[in-house]
């Protein structure tokens, strides 16, 4: 376990139990923001997801094995600003799970987020406290009460300037690994390692200002608007020392900006599989699914983004013919109340369970027989991190999402079929040759599995970014 604490008059480090705070509470001018999150654990924001609500690893099964009188092999900061912390509900994942993998390969981390809970809309209480074989530094913003809103904008930049002061006061890192978005918190991170000479690695989760244009697509405004989140993504972009990305889409943008010489890493957000299986043992005794009825699920954000009319008007096709089927709503989100009464003007047959724990949701699905990733024509996803979940479950998929990326692989692996967005007649087809086809689904769910267990699991696929890492620290900064 590291033992790590400071007691300078702004700061506190949450380290086993101790609580950390860094940073100033500061600004109340406001810009101008699009409503947009994050995609793998944003826009996919849901239970169990992008990494909405998906529980972390097991703190003590995760570092299995580690010795803490060890010597360290190097010391890292980690920064991500929308994470779920041991012991909350709501957040992602990717980070923490990735610090926890570090701290057992005998690094030092410094783990940096935001003392403001994204998904909660609230600050972590000053008596907040994380047992975790990590240090946790918790960083002011002033905070926002939706996603789509301009005091999320000022947050962010309130945010970027505390970070900056952080790096100020402690850059004594081996390397630091940062997401982006946000690209103005990404940027100041990206200028502290570079005055510092700290090897940095920039971990594309999103494209922003690209995914804004789901909001927000008007010409010239909108290149107008959007110019500062370009040039501040170029900013990272260009100090980088190497690049992560989950989704190869994400992966290659930053190489439309910066001549092509850097390490590229694709690794997607995936899940702990043998969690996943865990929360399937513990719940799956518990889910009340009637006999004869087949379920069609859903789980993530409900927002924009995600095409939920049109699966919900595609179930009411489907039910004229199948009386059996039943959809599954897992998350919630904004455009809840409108949803619902979509599907009380067509009769689905829809519930909506809302948020539920992430070993609930995991039951969910794998209880389930067809699952649907269903984007906009505008969606920016390419691979969302309710991938990792559905293909762990074991079941065919059907994808709406206009990415090539993602959509070439689902019929080059073979685990489920692409349907053109925002079309319930085409949707339903689909959802109709496959209820029909038993065989089938049971050939694509087999594979679906392969493919977690091979590319999605994260004790497996984060491997790679460990010895990304310990290259990047022996080489030491260029």
């Amino acid at each position: 376990m590291v033992n790590h604490t400071e007691n300078a008059d702004d700061n506190q480090v949450i380290t086993s139990g101790y609580i950390a705070h860094d940073g100033i509470f500061a600004g109340t001018e406001f810009s101008a923001a699009a409503d947009v999150e994050t995609d793998a654990e944003g826009l996919d924001a849901a239970v169990g997801f992008e990494d909405f609500t998906q529980d972390a690893p097991d703190e003590e099964d995760a570092v299995a094995g580690s010795d803490p009188a060890a010597p360290s092999r190097g010391r890292i900061a980690v920064y991500s600003i929308d994470a779920k912390l041991p012991g909350e509900v709501k957040g992602a994942t990717r980070y923490t799970f990735l610090c926890s993998l570090l701290a057992q390969a005998g690094y030092e981390v410094d783990f940096i987020t935001s003392r403001f809970q994204h998904w909660d809309k609230e600050m972590r209480s000053k008596d907040f406290a994380v047992d975790a074989p990590y240090a946790v530094h918790l960083i002011d913003e002033p905070g926002y009460p939706k996603n789509m809103c301009p005091q999320r904008i000022w947050s962010h930049h309130i945010m970027a300037k505390n970070v900056a002061d952080f790096f100020e006061r402690d850059h004594a890192f081996d390397l630091v690994y940062c997401q982006i978005p946000p690209n103005d918190v990404a940027a100041a991170v990206a200028e502290a390692a570079e005055r510092y000479r700290i090897p940095l690695v920039i971990d594309v989760n999103d494209l922003w200002p690209e995914a804004f244009r789901v909001a927000l697509d008007v010409p010239v405004v909108s290149n107008v608007a959007f110019a500062p989140f370009y040039a501040q993504a170029k900013r990272a972009y260009s100090l980088a020392d190497a690049i992560v990305g989950t989704s190869d889409e994400y992966a290659s943008r930053p190489f439309k900006d910066r001549p092509n010489t850097i390490p590229k890493l694709v690794v997607y957000v995936g899940n702990d599989l043998a969690e996943f299986d865990r929360g399937v043992d513990e719940f799956a005794l518990e889910i009340d699914r009637p006999e004869g009825e087949l379920w069609i699920a859903y789980a993530g954000t409900l927002s924009a983004c995600y095409d939920v009319a049109t699966l919900i008007r595609a179930v009411a096709q489907v039910a004229e013919k199948h009386p059996e089927v039943r959809l599954k709503l897992l998350g919630d989100g904004v455009e809840r109340e409108a949803l619902e009464q979509v599907a009380a003007e067509t009769g689905a047959p829809v519930d909506f369970l809302g948020y539920v724990p992430y070993g609930q949701m995991a039951a969910y699905l794998e209880c389930s027989d067809i699952l649907v990733n269903s984007l906009v024509k505008k969606a920016p996803q390419s691979v969302p991190t309710k991938i990792a979940d559905y293909l762990a479950a074991g079941k065919p998929m059907v994808n709406t999402s206009p990415s090539p990326e993602f959509g070439l692989k689902v019929t080059q692996d073979g685990f489920g079929v692409n349907v053109e967005p925002e079309d319930a007649g085409l949707l339903a087809e689909a959802l109709e040759k496959l209820i029909a086809d038993e065989p089938e689904r049971m050939r694509m769910g087999m594979i679906a599995r392969e493919v977690a267990e091979e590319e999605f699991d994260r004790r497996r696929a984060y491997q790679a970014t460990l010895k990304l890492i310990e290259d990047l620290i022996a080489r030491g900064k260029r």
